[in-house]
Order: structure tokens, then C-alpha cells, then sequence
């Protein structure tokens, strides 16, 4: 029998007529997909498909899965937007379709970082698809948009002195410079987050993963998105918050990986319960 196949995936994006590039991870790769169920894992801001813990995660998963680079992001085409959520929706959509279509795969697990965690809750949402996944991950997703607007000393000199912020990041080692304006913030802070409240499906499993020291997005949004998830039935929610952790958990990213095993255990074991991860177990202190 033969092993498992990475695939590089090649997705026309018609909304911008580019093309969005991605890893199609196998387990059993001369077995019909048809129905198989199929995990989706998202990169957050400035971020790609194979950093942080995303391709590890995707090489240990007891499921296929996808990783893609959202529209203007690493290998893909289109043009990258600061507050673009509706553009990587567009983009989700239309790998699900890819996906559908093109191998016959049922989407079952959602895994997102920052950006990509928002962008995951919101197309479940609002898609029928999403009515049938039974598994959310949640990677220091935001809750609190408006919070953006406590980095406003990063973009304040340079939006009064020429209008805009150059910010500048490396992305798969490679040097990227994109232009950040006001109304990029405006437009970030009015994402509407609080649909999770009335419109998440109610049986999907959920985990929230969140760093004690991350400085981007604050530790309460975790527990916001525990209050809103928890009060749901059947599906579940855990928290899990990891000391000395940051944003990217940086250092720490097989830890993410096991944390996201761990809990998936529970999950196919219909084992798990609304709470904190490892409620009852003492480790180290």
C-alpha cells in the first residue's frame, strides 16, 4: 500500500481571474476520494500555507487536508488586502468547490490562525457545507476587531507624514512590502464578528488554542469565543491557553500540533466535554 502524497494544487480564482496555489496531503492516495471527508487548514495575516505549525499539522493529521495561500499571499496571484475577509471568504469558497468537484471530498475539519480563523467561522457560518463539518480549530483567532486600533501608534507617524504605512515583513523568506491606509483599519474593525453568536453551527466540536503572551491579539478574545461556543449543544467547546506562548508561537509550534491531535482524539471518540483541555489533570507547574 502506498504512503502518503503531497500534491501541489493548482485553483483557478475567477473573482480576480488568478490563480490560488495550495498542498493536497493524502493519506491513502490510491483510494477514492469520492466522499472522503477532508480537513482545511488557513494561514492568518502576511502569513502562507506552510508556515508555523500548518504544514506540520497537515503531515500528522489522521485525514486528508488542504493548505493554501489566500489571494496576494506567497505563491498565490490577486492582490493582498489588509481587512480583505471577504476576499479570502471568496477564496475558501471556492477551494471548497475546487475540492468538490474536481475529487468529490466532503469538507470535515477547519483549522485556522488569526485571520484564518475568523475567515473559517464566518464561511461556516454562512455555507450550507459548513452545516455539515463537525471539527473547528481556533488559533488565536480575534474577536474584539476594533482592538486593532491599539497598534495605532505602528501606522500613526507614517498615515500623517504621507497618508499610508509601508509595513515590510519577510514571507517565506522572501521580502514583502504592502501599503496599509486608514481606511484599511476602518474597514478591518467593522468585520462582524459576533455572528458566531447566532449563526455557528451548533453541532461542530470546537478548540481554541490562545498564548498568555500574545501582544497582537489579547488573551480575552479566547475566552469571548469560549463564552459563545460553549453555551451551544451538541457541539462542544475547549480551551486550551499555553503559558509563555506568542502570537505565532514561536518555538512552540509542535506543541499546537499536539494540543490539536490531542483534542482530535477526544473528537472521534465522542469524548469530549465543554471546558478547559486536560480538566482533572494536574501537570507540571
Amino acid at each position: 500500500m502506498a504512503g502518503r502524497k503531497s500534491t501541489k494544487l493548482y485553483i483557478p480564482q475567477p473573482a480576480e481571474n488568478c490563480t490560488l496555489v495550495g498542498v493536497l496531503e493524502q493519506l491513502e492516495p490510491e483510494k477514492p476520494t469520492n466522499g472522503r471527508k477532508i480537513a482545511l487548514i488557513l494561514h492568518g495575516t502576511m502569513g502562507h500555507k506552510d508556515y508555523l505549525f500548518q504544514k506540520r499539522l497537515a503531515v500528522r493529521l489522521p485525514l486528508d487536508s488542504v493548505r493554501f495561500d489566500f489571494r496576494g499571499s506567497h505563491e498565490s496571484g490577486g492582490q493582498w488586502k489588509y481587512a480583505g475577509f471577504a476576499e479570502d471568504i471568496q477564496d475558501l469558497v471556492t477551494v471548497v468547490a475546487f475540492l468538490r468537484a474536481n475529487y468529490g471530498y466532503e469538507i470535515d475539519m477547519i483549522v485556522g490562525h488569526s485571520r484564518g480563523s475568523v475567515v473559517g467561522m464566518h464561511w461556516l457560518c454562512t455555507s450550507e457545507e459548513g452545516k455539515r463539518v463537525t471539527a473547528m480549530v481556533n488559533v488565536s483567532g480575534r474577536y474584539r476587531m476594533h482592538r486593532i486600533y491599539d497598534r495605532m501608534s505602528i501606522y500613526k507617524e507614517a498615515f500623517d507624514s504621507i497618508g499610508y504605512y509601508e509595513w515590510k515583513v519577510s514571507v517565506a523568506r522572501k521580502p514583502v512590502l504592502e501599503r496599509v491606509y486608514p481606511k484599511d483599519l476602518e474597514e478591518f474593525a467593522s468585520w462582524d464578528t459576533g455572528i458566531v453568536w447566532d449563526n455557528f453551527p451548533p453541532a461542530i466540536n470546537v478548540l481554541t488554542v490562545h498564548g498568555l503572551a500574545d501582544d497582537v491579539v489579547p488573551v480575552y478574545d479566547a475566552v469571548i469565543y469560549a463564552r459563545a461556543f460553549g453555551s451551544r449543544a451538541p457541539g462542544t467547546h475547549v480551551l486550551h491557553l499555553v503559558e509563555g506562548a506568542d502570537h505565532n508561537f514561536a518555538g512552540r509550534q509542535d506543541e499546537v500540533v499536539d494540543v490539536i491531535l490531542e483534542w482530535l482524539e477526544g473528537h472521534y471518540a465522542g469524548a469530549l466535554v465543554t471546558g478547559v483541555l486536560r480538566t482533572g489533570i494536574r501537570g507540571r507547574l
